[in-house]
């Protein structure tokens, strides 16, 4: 066996155009070993004041990937980037799939730290141990698919995989992402906006030899020559193959936790019939694709010809599908595909921008704003006809409600006044995800506490511990320690905080390795815990442990906590609801159902008590400190309070 390897870490300093290869000892590596861990460690360790403006120079940004990233097996290819969110303020992460996470540890580097900004439009390109700063005025402005064919053309090398950004990402919408093949989104925190901030179009790579395991034969047998009978074996797997991550939207609908009219309801009745998975795979697919050394080929690419969407920017997910449909009380399928379209051409969260729309559209509704506000658009639930006029004024800030959306919907308040506050879905500034905490208590929970805000694919769902012992989602949970079942989603009690404390822990392990949630999260588990384990020992030669691997979560959840706190964050303002959760739901199978204030607040307390969290601070308490190695955490801590 071999000892953790060391990490390679590309710095570019893009005020001064100078570039440094670095490098991080493994012993160092393997408490932080990749993904959002080792962004996040980096980050604190840049010299950023956490205070700095998440748009200026002072500004750090990382792309991480971990060791284990670019091996051949399913759910793999996954990259964090990291950065202070423009839209939370907190320290942000973004995470991502695709080609270029695998092409990124193909070229040998496991990390890249952006300082600075750059004087003018650039572009970083990268061939293995070779990295330079290029000019990229020609075609900044363009949008992804554009970037990317122009990249191409102008190198004649078609095989380029890049990261770039889009209008929006230029423009600083605050909800900005970062797009790889014009399909794939480094979405949610504003990614984009930083890398637009930064004057940095995209990041190049020129195609390397893939990686190959340390025990080829040990591991084409653990995971390569086996991946199709599992597959076969799980229903769950299958169907996201078949119909894709949307399959579910309309058993979201019946069962009454669907986000419909920006949360004022939770089901969509026979409208969700229109814009679901199935509807999509029967008419609109034209293929499926996949990421890379994937079987599961859940993503879609779609085509409507008479509606201008082009399989090049693939298709939406159930995400994208409910947020732009159902937040929206959209049931017209091709305005929600143009809709998505639209989010990848100009490079933007479709979370974020289908919640900011329903937001106002509520707002217009109960009168806060009007057309003088709008500028002329009638922001009517139910109307996706405007959303491809509105969507390109957001991506270019190009009018006075476009440049207003384009900060979200948190900001919206300020403008809008009071009265809107209560009709804002979202924590730290960061819309709801289409996963209403009304009907699933634990997460909603895990919403308030989570360090970037809401988020729906960072911690376990409570509907994963309803059903028989036996049954698989039970039985995947169990193998977290999480073996005790509850009648239903509702309530908070002692064991659904663990389910938080141990949901949270294990999702971060997955955004650490760059691993799908749809092939290792316990909703799928084509892959258990102990899978990835041998994922150390056949492809690294890397022994370990799950537990091991948990402290390793602990750690970076606590990173994200001290940054959050050193920008001036609280729990006790912070870790909090909006009002309209602790309102009852109106209709459906869980008409009545509210979140219990009370026994939220309890549950905040008991989670920092089993997370050895200051619940004044959010910082690690001392002996937390202490069991996770932390000791340099602390320090910058009391320098920040002496200081």
């Amino acid at each position: 066996m071999s000892m953790f390897p060391d990490a390679n870490i590309l710095d570019v300093n893009l005020s001064t155009g100078e570039i440094q290869k670095n490098t991080l000892d493994g012993e160092t590596y393997r408490l932080y070993p990749g993904g959002c861990a080792l962004a996040s460690y980096l980050i604190l360790n840049s010299g950023m004041p956490p205070a700095a403006d998440p748009l200026s120079d002072e500004a750090v940004m990382v792309f991480a990937v971990s060791p284990t990233v670019g091996l051949p097996f399913s759910g793999n290819s996954r990259m964090t980037v990291a950065a202070k969110s423009p839209l939370t303020g907190t320290l942000g992460l973004s995470e991502s799939g695709g080609f270029f996470p695998a092409r990124m540890a193909a070229n040998g580097w496991d990390a890249m730290v952006f300082r600075g900004r750059s004087a003018g439009p650039v572009y970083l390109y990268i061939d293995g141990d070779s990295a330079e700063l290029c000019d990229a005025s020609g075609f900044w402005g363009k949008t992804t698919l554009e970037t990317e064919q122009y990249l191409k053309e102008t190198t004649g090398d078609k095989s380029l995989e890049i990261a770039e950004i889009g209008p929006a990402g230029e423009n600083l919408v605050r909800y900005a992402s970062i797009m790889t093949l014009a399909t794939r989104a480094n979405g949610r925190n504003g990614m984009g906006a930083v890398m637009g901030s930064k004057k940095l179009k995209a990041v190049v790579l020129k195609k390397r030899k893939p990686k190959q395991p340390f025990d080829k034969e040990a591991f084409r047998n653990a995971f390569t020559a086996s991946v199709w009978a599992r597959i076969e074996n799980n229903a769950a797997t299958k169907n996201l193959g078949i119909n894709g991550t949307n399959s579910g939207l309309k058993a979201t609908s019946d069962a009454g936790f669907l986000m419909t009219r920006n949360g004022q309801t939770c089901t969509f009745g026979e409208k969700a019939e229109k814009i679901t998975g199935n509807l999509m795979t029967g008419t609109i697919l034209e293929k499926r694709d996949t990421c890379y050394g994937c079987s599961i080929r859940c993503k879609r690419a779609i085509s409507i010809p008479e509606r201008g969407v082009i399989p090049e920017y693939g298709g939406p997910e159930y995400e994208s599908v409910a947020t732009l449909g159902a937040f929206c009380d959209v049931d017209d399928l091709g305005d929600i595909c143009v809709a998505n379209q639209l989010c990848n051409m100009y490079g933007m969260d479709t979370i974020s921008l289908g919640a900011t729309i329903a937001f106002a559209m509520e707002c217009y509704e109960e009168g806060i704003i009007d057309e003088e506000t709008t500028g002329g658009t009638a922001l009517h639930f139910g109307n996706g006809k405007i959303f491809e006029e509105l969507i390109k004024q957001i991506a270019y800030r190009s009018t006075p409600f476009g440049n207003l959306m384009a900060e979200g919907s948190g900001r919206l308040i300020e403008v809008f006044g009071k009265e809107s506050a209560g009709f804002f879905m979202g924590v730290k500034k960061q819309e709801f995800p289409a996963h209403m905490p009304m009907y699933k208590h634990g997460l909603a929970l895990h919403y308030a506490v989570n360090p970037y805000g809401a988020d729906h694919a960072s911690c376990t769902h409570d509907q994963l511990l309803i059903g028989p012992s036996d049954s698989e989602g039970r039985m995947r949970m169990a193998s977290l320690g999480l073996w005790k079942g509850n009648e239903n989603c509702f309530g908070i009690d002692d064991e659904k905080v663990r389910m938080v404390v141990i949901g949270e822990r294990f999702y971060t392990v997955m955004n650490i390795f760059g691993l799908c949630v749809l092939a290792w999260g316990p909703g799928w588990q084509l892959y258990g815990p102990s899978d990835l384990i041998n994922v150390l020992k056949y492809g690294l030669g890397f022994e370990t442990s799950v537990a091991d691997l948990m402290l390793c979560a602990e750690r970076q959840i606590a990173m994200m906590r001290v940054f959050n706190y050193l920008a001036g964050f609280r729990p006790d303002v912070d870790d909090m609801l909006p009002p309209r959760v602790y309102e009852p739901l109106p209709e459906g199978l869980n008409k009545g159902v509210f979140l219990n204030p009370d026994e939220v607040e309890k549950g905040r307390q008991l989670y920092y008590g089993m997370t050895g969290t200051d619940p004044e601070t959010g910082c690690p308490d001392d002996t937390t400190v202490k069991k996770l190695s932390l000791q340099w955490l602390k320090e910058k801590i009391s320098c920040e309070c002496c200081s």
